[in-house]
């Protein structure tokens, strides 16, 4: 097994992404304003399709550079918005792009590593 396994990275993002999309449903429904909530579960939305794509593609691949950018995509775009959204940070809305940017860029490198 390798020192750091992109499946249970998954699996626990993808646990993170059902309690705090049930948080967002329950506990911030009626603190955030429809705005916030919608980034917030946006944020949740974009955790779960990154843990869902890191579970299926980390058997497959011999090399994790995709799945690296995939992750840190991930955290760095659900991040911003989850702490955007419970903070009204705006400024860190500028750092979303950059995490959405790093997902694509893996997810296309997972792609191309496919093919080999």
């Amino acid at each position: 097994m390798p020192p750091f396994s992109f499946l249970s990275a998954g699996a626990v993002l993808a646990a993170l992404g059902v309690a705090l999309g049930a948080f967002g449903a329950h506990g911030l429904k009626t603190r955030l304003d429809p705005q916030m909530l919608a980034n917030f579960e946006t944020g949740v939305r974009y955790q779960m399709y990154a843990a869902l794509a890191l579970m299926a593609l980390a058997p497959q691949l011999a090399q994790a550079r995709g799945l690296w950018l995939l992750l840190s995509g991930a955290l760095i775009f659900s991040g911003t918005l989850y702490v955007l959204s419970l903070t009204g940070l705006r400024w860190l809305g500028a750092a979303t792009p950059l995490g959405g940017a790093l997902m694509i860029a893996g997810l296309v490198l997972c792609a191309l590593d496919l093919r080999r």
